[in-house]
């Protein structure tokens, strides 16, 4: 996808990947990655989701790399903070009590700028992404994490040519292809949820499964 997609679509509020509650998968298996409460968790391709809020109230501080400033000033203004901004590197960077988000294109990230990152969570990253896409974006986030560090992803798994994306479909075994030589990599749940997303229903799919994974570069 190319920049100009993903900016028209915040500009436009063409937003329905953002959810207004906490992920439910977040909440049921975020201990599964035993990380420190003190940690730093990133989360890339963030928008202005709220799971940084409940992970920034685990105690986590939060980085969270996303391309649309529209979508970091939502962020911080729909929670009532003032963001004190800086800039790094190639980054516009705002930050406020414990959570720094950076402005950006997602490949400009540099093992340095995550140095510190002790765990990922990534639910709207890798299926933002159409193919080509998603093996360089893993590629990039393979290199840039620090070893050993746990990731929690969340995929969705439908007839890809029902519907066009984002979000696009992946499978557990695509998962394995893009991580399986960098990365541990085990699923925790996988479970139907078609009748749970009626707008899904409405556009045609027949089938779409979540599934939940837990890796460890």
């Amino acid at each position: 996808m190319e920049h100009d997609f993903w900016h028209e679509r915040w500009r436009t509020g063409e937003t329905g990947f953002h959810q207004n509650e906490v992920n439910a998968w977040l909440l049921k298996h975020w201990d599964a990655l035993a990380a420190p409460d003190t940690s730093l968790v990133f989360v890339p391709l963030c928008g202005k989701t709220a799971d940084m809020i409940w992970l920034r109230q685990r105690g986590h501080r939060v980085l969270g790399a996303e391309l649309s400033m529209i979508a970091v000033q939502s962020f911080f203004a729909e929670n009532g903070a003032t963001p004190h901004a800086t800039t790094l590197d190639d980054f516009e960077c705002l930050e406020n009590d414990g959570i720094r988000l950076l402005c950006g294109d997602f490949f400009a990230l540099r093992a340095g700028n995550l140095a510190q990152v002790g765990a990922v969570y990534d639910r709207a990253a890798l299926i933002a992404l159409p193919p080509e896409m998603r093996r360089q974006y893993a590629a990039h986030m393979a290199h840039i994490l620090p070893p050993g560090t746990p990731m929690l992803l969340v995929v969705m798994d439908y007839p890809q040519h029902e519907r066009s994306g984002p979000p696009f479909a992946v499978t557990p075994d695509e998962v394995r292809e893009l991580y399986g030589s960098v990365a541990d990599i085990e699923v925790l749940e996988s479970r139907d949820v078609l009748d749970e997303n009626p707008r899904f229903k409405q556009q045609g799919l027949t089938r779409m499964r979540e599934h939940v994974l837990r890796l460890r570069f």
